[in-house]
């Protein structure tokens, strides 16, 4: 992942709140900042902004991380998909939900697991000897198989140095490649045109006892890989990644690779939860995944976005809204976005076409790491005024005003924000591949702070926003309190809002939330085309990537 350095757009739509408020005028009225609703909310229906927000705070939320700590503690310290610790999440998830009045289901599904159990090793035994570092100079690849082998390297039609276009190279991509491999050896691929999957599928199929990706080789695809094989090998070996200049000098040497892991099909699921609303027709859908990484307990991610729904949901139990509100809890995101693609996967028809079943989710929410410890406020950029989204990410029309809905809150707040990229890497990734208008928020992962920020969120420059991300030190101690609770009423602000009118959304009539601070007012959208005339393009790349199976 890359961040580019922010441009005056980026600044600009962060800066200077009090003339923010002044351009938007009522649109804006100031929002309560959230005074703890003590025992009434137990009891009473928030069905204005003022009263959920009220009653969502950040005790609640941070009594669900420390259930979720707990979990992880009794779980030899994870709550990976596919461990008890998992389980006993989504035990929690159920039980809060049925106690607030929630309808819930539990969707179980099968899913490749792996988890590395121990450092690897890499080294160069013959000639010069050489020790590499992991992390650094090497990855050990998802779903590699376990070994301790030590062999020639042997290359199977790389190209050195590199030619033609990006992502042309073909190595390993056909059984034929593989005429005069000798049995037994490590055989070097280089990336390129097919899934890192297929290449090692080959190699292990004509004998290789392990296997090194390295990068293809241009500017720009010649750092570390870290690949994924995207589901276990049927005959395991270690497989590593490297660096384009790593695999050019393992050509021909004596290599020594270790890898110990788990790398397995195991059973997982997501947990559903739904508050009907006196229409059926228009579903709103917000979700968070509930997985951590089999390194540590997932706090902020993704606990965060995860107790911040639970929070919401229990608050939200006896409300009466206009659309139905469903919310879900996603197993095994961490291994490529799972949990999500399986539940939209299932609402298609055997030709992959939409069923009236999908057809009825209005809009999907995504709360992936709301709380991150050197946090930035970013909201995923549906109408692409800063980041034009990728070649091949949909961005379905509607998702610009979820956007808006958003930056409502923290305009009423007066609280700085920025864009960030919808890039299709989190849950939301199913949906807006099946046309449905997406958003969310994030508080950032393993990309660097910038100065300019440390002005706008406080902080420290040059370092993480998270700088425990997928690490053992993603716990309790973690979270930034001041972004989780605000972020918090955040997503209670953004829920009801559109379980009262996703008119704005998807023209989907109902009825302006009480309290609400955006209906439509012409001076709202006059303020959004002054600011983004003032701004100009560019931004701040901020997103966090689960990685790809391939190329």
């Amino acid at each position: 992942m890359t961040q580019s350095h922010p441009s005056r757009r980026s600044r600009i739509a962060v800066a200077g709140t009090a003339g923010v408020l002044a351009l938007a005028g009522s649109v804006v009225a100031a929002l309560p900042a959230g005074a703890a609703g003590g025992n009434s909310c137990e009891h009473r229906d928030n069905n204005t902004v003022a009263k959920l927000t009220d009653c969502v705070t950040l005790d609640g939320v941070m009594e669900h991380l420390e259930a979720f700590q707990g979990i992880a503690d009794a779980h030899d310290g994870t709550r990976a998909s596919g461990t008890p610790g998992y389980t006993a999440s989504a035990d929690y998830v159920e039980d809060r939900l049925v106690d607030a009045g929630w309808t819930v289901t539990r969707r179980p599904f099968e899913f490749p697991y792996f988890q590395q159990t121990s450092p690897g090793a890499l080294s160069r035994v013959s000639p010069d000897p050489a020790t590499y570092v992991e992390g650094t100079d090497y990855a050990v690849a998802t779903y590699s198989g376990s070994g301790d082998v030590t062999a020639a390297v042997q290359a199977v039609d790389v190209t050195i140095p590199p030619v033609g276009e990006l992502n042309g190279n073909t190595s390993g991509c056909e059984d034929s490649d593989f005429d005069g491999f000798t049995e037994g050896n490590i055989a070097l691929l280089q990336r390129g045109t097919c899934a890192f999957g297929i290449k090692v599928q080959n190699a292990v199929a004509n004998g290789a006892a392990g296997v090194v990706l390295f990068n293809e080789g241009q500017p720009g695809r010649d750092a570390l890989l870290s690949p994924t094989l995207g589901a276990p090998i049927d005959r395991a070996v270690p497989v590593v990644g490297v660096g384009y200049a790593a695999g050019v000098a393992l050509q021909g040497a004596t290599v020594r690779i270790a890898v110990d892991a788990v790398s397995e099909i195991r059973e997982t699921e997501n947990v559903v939860a739904e508050l009907p609303g006196r229409t059926s027709d228009n579903v709103v859908m917000a979700g968070a995944h509930l997985d951590s990484v089999p390194e540590g307990p997932g706090i902020n991610d993704n606990g965060s976005g995860s107790a911040g729904l639970i929070e919401v949901a229990e608050n939200l139990g006896k409300v009466k809204p206009v659309n139905t509100i469903r919310f879900a809890w996603w197993g095994a995101e961490e291994l490529g976005l799972l949990g999500s693609n399986e539940y939209v996967g299932s609402l298609l028809d055997a030709e992959g076409e939409p069923t009236p079943e999908l057809e009825r989710i209005g809009l999907y929410l995504n709360f992936d790491m709301i709380g991150s410890p050197n946090f930035a406020r970013f909201v995923y950029d549906g109408d692409q005024s800063t980041f034009p989204a990728p070649a091949g990410v949909p961005v379905p029309e509607g998702s610009d005003q979820i956007e808006y809905v958003f930056e409502d809150f923290y305009e009423s707040r007066g609280l700085y924000y920025e864009g960030t990229e919808f890039s299709g890497r989190s849950d939301y990734q199913a949906f807006i591949n099946n046309g449905i208008p997406s958003g969310g928020l994030f508080t950032g992962a393993e990309v660097l702070k910038e100065d300019y920020q440390v002005l706008l969120y406080g902080g420290e420059a040059g370092v993480a926003y998270d700088p425990n991300y997928h690490e053992a030190g993603d716990d309790i101690g973690n979270i930034d309190e001041k972004a989780l609770d605000e972020n918090s009423d955040a997503v209670a602000y953004a829920v009801l809002t559109l379980a009262y009118d996703t008119s704005r959304v998807n023209g989907v009539a109902g009825r302006p939330v009480p309290g609400g601070t955006f209906e439509g007012d012409p001076a709202a959208r006059q303020y959004r085309v002054e600011r983004d005339e003032a701004a100009g393009g560019g931004g701040l790349h901020a997103g966090h990537d689960h990685g790809g199976v391939g190329v």
